[in-house]
Protein backbone atom coordinates (compact mmCIF):
# COMPACT_ATOMS: atom_id res chain seq x y z
CA UNK A 1 0.00 0.00 0.00
CA UNK A 2 1.39 3.28 -0.88
CA UNK A 3 1.00 6.96 0.70
CA UNK A 4 -0.86 9.39 -1.65
CA UNK A 5 -0.27 12.37 -0.14
CA UNK A 6 -0.53 14.29 3.47
CA UNK A 7 -2.04 16.77 4.69
CA UNK A 8 -2.36 20.02 7.00
CA UNK A 9 -4.56 22.25 8.12
CA UNK A 10 -4.50 25.86 7.87
CA UNK A 11 -3.65 27.46 10.98
CA UNK A 12 -5.33 30.79 12.72
CA UNK A 13 -3.43 33.03 10.29
CA UNK A 14 -5.45 31.23 7.02
CA UNK A 15 -4.18 29.53 4.23
CA UNK A 16 -1.62 31.44 2.40
CA UNK A 17 0.18 32.08 5.40
CA UNK A 18 0.24 28.72 6.50
CA UNK A 19 1.51 27.65 3.29
CA UNK A 20 4.27 30.80 2.80
CA UNK A 21 5.62 29.31 6.67
CA UNK A 22 5.94 25.51 5.31
CA UNK A 23 7.55 26.39 1.95
CA UNK A 24 9.96 28.68 3.93
CA UNK A 25 10.62 25.68 5.82
CA UNK A 26 11.19 23.38 2.88
CA UNK A 27 12.51 25.87 0.65
CA UNK A 28 9.78 25.21 -2.20
CA UNK A 29 6.88 27.53 -3.18
CA UNK A 30 3.71 25.50 -3.13
CA UNK A 31 0.71 26.17 -5.73
CA UNK A 32 -2.82 27.05 -6.39
CA UNK A 33 -4.41 23.85 -5.96
CA UNK A 34 -8.12 24.93 -6.52
CA UNK A 35 -11.49 24.61 -5.10
CA UNK A 36 -12.97 21.28 -3.51
CA UNK A 37 -16.84 22.07 -4.06
CA UNK A 38 -18.32 19.56 -2.77
CA UNK A 39 -16.42 19.65 0.92
CA UNK A 40 -16.43 23.44 1.07
CA UNK A 41 -12.58 23.50 1.29
CA UNK A 42 -9.70 24.71 -0.80
CA UNK A 43 -5.74 23.95 -1.15
CA UNK A 44 -2.37 25.00 -2.05
CA UNK A 45 -0.55 21.97 -3.58
CA UNK A 46 3.41 21.11 -3.03
CA UNK A 47 4.07 17.83 -5.88
CA UNK A 48 6.85 16.30 -4.20
CA UNK A 49 8.85 13.18 -5.97
CA UNK A 50 7.86 9.67 -6.13
CA UNK A 51 4.50 10.39 -6.63
CA UNK A 52 3.60 11.77 -3.55
CA UNK A 53 2.27 15.73 -2.72
CA UNK A 54 1.70 18.07 0.25
CA UNK A 55 -1.53 19.89 0.88
CA UNK A 56 -2.72 22.33 2.86
CA UNK A 57 -5.56 22.66 3.11
CA UNK A 58 -8.33 25.04 4.47
CA UNK A 59 -12.15 25.54 4.99
CA UNK A 60 -14.50 27.94 2.72
CA UNK A 61 -17.38 30.14 3.96
CA UNK A 62 -19.88 27.29 2.30
CA UNK A 63 -22.80 26.53 4.84
CA UNK A 64 -24.27 23.98 2.44
CA UNK A 65 -21.16 21.78 3.02
CA UNK A 66 -20.97 22.58 6.83
CA UNK A 67 -22.33 18.76 7.55
CA UNK A 68 -19.81 16.99 4.94
CA UNK A 69 -17.26 14.95 7.27
CA UNK A 70 -13.73 16.05 5.48
CA UNK A 71 -14.82 20.01 5.73
CA UNK A 72 -15.93 18.82 9.51
CA UNK A 73 -12.18 17.33 10.13
CA UNK A 74 -10.31 20.56 8.20
CA UNK A 75 -12.41 22.77 10.45
CA UNK A 76 -11.64 21.13 13.50
CA UNK A 77 -8.15 20.52 13.37
CA UNK A 78 -8.32 24.61 11.70
CA UNK A 79 -10.23 25.92 14.64
CA UNK A 80 -7.96 24.07 17.56
CA UNK A 81 -4.63 25.79 15.78
CA UNK A 82 -4.02 23.39 12.86
CA UNK A 83 -1.49 21.66 11.83
CA UNK A 84 -1.50 17.95 10.24
CA UNK A 85 -4.55 16.95 9.44
CA UNK A 86 -3.57 12.99 8.29
CA UNK A 87 -1.89 11.00 6.00
CA UNK A 88 -3.61 9.54 2.69
CA UNK A 89 -3.52 5.66 0.90
CA UNK A 90 -3.82 4.82 -2.38
CA UNK A 91 -5.44 2.25 -3.30
CA UNK A 92 -6.42 0.34 -6.99
CA UNK A 93 -9.22 -1.18 -5.71
CA UNK A 94 -11.86 0.99 -3.31
CA UNK A 95 -14.14 -2.86 -2.93
CA UNK A 96 -12.35 -4.35 -0.62
CA UNK A 97 -11.99 -1.32 1.54
CA UNK A 98 -15.61 -0.66 1.29
CA UNK A 99 -16.09 -4.28 2.73
CA UNK A 100 -14.14 -3.88 5.27
CA UNK A 101 -15.29 -0.47 6.78
CA UNK A 102 -18.97 -1.46 5.74
CA UNK A 103 -19.35 2.00 3.76
CA UNK A 104 -19.46 2.99 0.36
CA UNK A 105 -16.75 5.30 -0.80
CA UNK A 106 -17.61 8.86 -1.76
CA UNK A 107 -16.79 11.36 -5.06
CA UNK A 108 -14.37 13.94 -4.80
CA UNK A 109 -13.13 16.92 -7.27
CA UNK A 110 -11.11 19.64 -7.54
CA UNK A 111 -10.97 22.24 -9.93
CA UNK A 112 -7.99 23.58 -10.52
CA UNK A 113 -6.83 26.99 -11.65
CA UNK A 114 -5.97 26.15 -15.08
CA UNK A 115 -9.97 24.56 -15.03
CA UNK A 116 -8.90 20.70 -15.15
CA UNK A 117 -10.91 19.07 -13.00
CA UNK A 118 -9.42 15.78 -11.15
CA UNK A 119 -11.57 13.61 -10.02
CA UNK A 120 -11.12 10.88 -7.42
CA UNK A 121 -13.19 8.45 -4.47
CA UNK A 122 -12.28 8.43 -0.78
CA UNK A 123 -13.31 6.52 2.68
CA UNK A 124 -12.33 6.70 5.85
CA UNK A 125 -12.69 10.28 6.63
CA UNK A 126 -15.20 9.68 9.64
CA UNK A 127 -12.72 6.62 10.71
CA UNK A 128 -9.74 10.08 10.64
CA UNK A 129 -12.54 12.35 12.81
CA UNK A 130 -12.99 9.14 15.51
CA UNK A 131 -9.62 8.34 16.01
CA UNK A 132 -6.88 10.72 14.06
CA UNK A 133 -4.09 8.27 13.95
CA UNK A 134 -6.44 6.53 11.01
CA UNK A 135 -5.43 7.47 6.95
CA UNK A 136 -7.96 7.90 4.55
CA UNK A 137 -8.09 5.79 1.50
CA UNK A 138 -8.03 7.68 -2.13
CA UNK A 139 -8.89 6.06 -5.91
CA UNK A 140 -7.65 8.04 -8.31
CA UNK A 141 -9.92 8.13 -11.50
CA UNK A 142 -8.28 11.06 -12.97
CA UNK A 143 -5.46 10.43 -15.82
CA UNK A 144 -2.21 9.59 -13.83
CA UNK A 145 -0.40 11.79 -15.51
CA UNK A 146 -2.37 14.86 -13.67
CA UNK A 147 -1.62 13.35 -10.23
CA UNK A 148 -1.19 16.26 -8.28
CA UNK A 149 2.78 15.00 -7.77
CA UNK A 150 2.92 16.25 -11.30
CA UNK A 151 6.00 18.55 -12.14
CA UNK A 152 7.66 17.34 -8.22
CA UNK A 153 10.13 19.02 -6.64
CA UNK A 154 13.01 18.35 -5.56
CA UNK A 155 11.69 17.58 -2.20
CA UNK A 156 11.02 13.54 -1.02
CA UNK A 157 8.85 12.56 1.70
CA UNK A 158 10.90 10.29 3.24
CA UNK A 159 9.18 9.05 6.66
CA UNK A 160 5.60 9.66 8.70
CA UNK A 161 5.78 9.89 12.67
CA UNK A 162 2.30 8.63 14.15
CA UNK A 163 0.95 8.69 17.66
CA UNK A 164 -1.01 5.63 18.18
CA UNK A 165 -1.10 2.28 18.12
CA UNK A 166 0.40 0.07 15.27
CA UNK A 167 -1.99 -3.24 15.61
CA UNK A 168 -5.07 -0.58 15.17
CA UNK A 169 -4.04 0.61 11.92
CA UNK A 170 -2.92 -2.69 10.82
CA UNK A 171 -6.19 -3.49 11.04
CA UNK A 172 -7.54 -0.30 9.42
CA UNK A 173 -5.19 -0.89 6.52
CA UNK A 174 -5.06 -4.49 5.95
CA UNK A 175 -1.64 -4.17 6.46
CA UNK A 176 0.86 -5.43 8.47
CA UNK A 177 2.07 -3.30 11.28
CA UNK A 178 5.63 -3.72 11.05
CA UNK A 179 5.38 -1.88 7.64
CA UNK A 180 2.11 -0.39 6.69
CA UNK A 181 3.55 1.46 4.00
CA UNK A 182 5.47 0.43 1.04
CA UNK A 183 7.26 3.82 0.31
CA UNK A 184 7.78 5.49 3.42
CA UNK A 185 8.99 4.70 7.01
CA UNK A 186 6.42 4.86 9.15
CA UNK A 187 7.40 5.54 13.35
CA UNK A 188 5.21 4.92 15.81
CA UNK A 189 4.97 7.07 19.27
CA UNK A 190 2.79 6.31 22.49
CA UNK A 191 0.31 9.20 22.37
CA UNK A 192 0.81 11.45 25.31
CA UNK A 193 -2.71 13.58 24.32
CA UNK A 194 -4.49 13.29 21.07
CA UNK A 195 -3.16 10.38 18.84
CA UNK A 196 -2.68 10.92 15.25
CA UNK A 197 0.27 12.16 12.41
CA UNK A 198 2.70 14.05 14.96
CA UNK A 199 5.34 15.18 12.13
CA UNK A 200 6.77 14.53 8.60
CA UNK A 201 10.40 13.93 7.33
CA UNK A 202 11.38 15.77 3.80
CA UNK A 203 14.52 15.33 2.48
CA UNK A 204 15.36 18.60 0.67
CA UNK A 205 18.24 20.22 -0.88
CA UNK A 206 19.06 22.25 2.27
CA UNK A 207 19.41 18.80 4.31
CA UNK A 208 16.52 16.96 6.07
CA UNK A 209 13.62 19.18 7.40
CA UNK A 210 11.36 17.72 9.93
CA UNK A 211 8.07 19.84 10.58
Amino acid sequence: MRLDHVSYAAGPDGLDATAARLADELGVPFGDGGIHPRFGTRNRVLPLTRGHYLEVVAVLDHPAADTVPFRQAVQARSDSGGGWLGWVVAVDELMPVERRLERPAVQGNRKRPDGFELLWKQIGIKGLINDPQLPFFIRWESDPAEHPSKGGHDVELVGLEIAGDPHRVADWLGEPESHPLEDVNVVWTNPNGQPGLQSVSFRTPGGLVTI
